[in-house]
C-alpha cells in the first residue's frame, strides 16, 4: 500500500516519521509470514480484530482492502455477525454500520 493510499492518520505518520513506518510495515510483514494462514484468512482475521477492538477507522481500512482483494460484502458482514455472541449485539451492530459505510459507497 503506497503512502497515498493510507488513511489520513497513518499517512501523516508515514510522512512525518518514515523510519517508524518502515519498522511498523516490516513488523506487519513478519507477522503475516509467521504462520500458515492464507491471505484471505489473514484479511478476515484482521477485520475481526479491528471489530473486536472497536476501531472504526481500522474496520474501514480492512473493509476497503478486502473489497479491493475481491472479498464479498456478505463475507465481511458475517465477520461482524460472528461477534454477536462474543462481543455483544451493540458492538456487532456498530461494526455492521462501519462495514456498510464502505460497502454502500459503491
Amino acid at each position: 500500500m503506497s503512502r497515498q493510499e493510507l488513511p489520513a492518520g497513518a499517512g501523516q505518520l508515514a510522512e512525518g516519521h518514515p523510519e517508524v513506518w518502515r519498522a511498523f510495515a516490516a513488523l506487519g510483514k513478519a507477522c503475516a509470514e509467521a504462520g500458515p494462514l492464507d491471505a484471505r484468512t489473514r484479511r478476515l482475521v484482521k477485520l475481526a480484530l479491528a471489530v473486536g477492538a472497536g476501531s472504526e477507522g481500522a474496520v474501514h481500512s480492512h473493509v476497503r482492502r478486502a473489497l479491493a482483494e475481491g472479498e464479498s460484502p456478505a463475507a465481511l458482514e458475517q465477520v461482524a455477525l460472528l461477534g454477536v455472541p462474543t462481543l455483544g449485539l451493540p458492538a456487532s451492530v456498530a461494526a455492521l454500520t462501519w462495514i456498510g459505510d464502505i460497502t454502500d459507497e459503491g
